[in-house]
C-alpha cells in the first residue's frame, strides 16, 4: 500500500532520516539487551536455538519494517509510533497533513 502524498521537501526528508535512524538504532539497542540478558540463561543447547530462532525471527521483522521508500515512510512511522520506537514530536517539521496521517495509522 503507498501513500498518495509522497511529496517530500528537503527539510522534510531530513527529519525523516533522523527519526527513522533514531527508531532504528533504538530498537537494535533493546535487542542488544535482549540478547545480552537472554545470553546469560544459556545453559544447554536448546537454549542456544532458542536464541537463535529469536535473532532469525527479529532480523526478519527488523528488516521488513524499517522501510526507507518516501512512498511507504508514514506506514513505517505510525508502526514505529504504535511499538513505541519513535514519538510524534520526534516527526515535528513534516507537513502537518503527514503528521495527522500518521498519527491515524498510529492509532489503527
Amino acid at each position: 500500500m503507498q501513500a498518495p502524498d509522497t511529496d517530500w521537501t528537503d527539510i522534510e526528508k531530513n527529519v525523516a532520516q533522523t527519526a527513522f535512524n533514531k527508531a532504528y538504532e533504538r530498537e537494535l539497542s533493546g535487542l542488544i539487551q535482549a540478547v545480552r540478558e537472554g545470553s546469560n540463561q544459556i545453559e544447554k543447547p536448546d537454549d542456544l536455538w532458542r536464541l537463535h530462532d529469536l535473532l532469525s525471527a527479529k532480523r526478519y521483522d527488523i528488516d521488513g519494517k524499517y522501510d526507507y521508500r518516501y512512498s511507504a515512510l508514514m506506514f513505517v512511522f505510525a508502526g514505529l509510533v504504535k511499538e513505541g520506537w519513535l514519538t510524534i514530536d520526534e516527526l515535528s517539521g513534516l507537513q502537518s497533513n503527514k503528521i495527522a496521517k500518521i498519527v491515524a495509522l498510529s492509532r489503527m
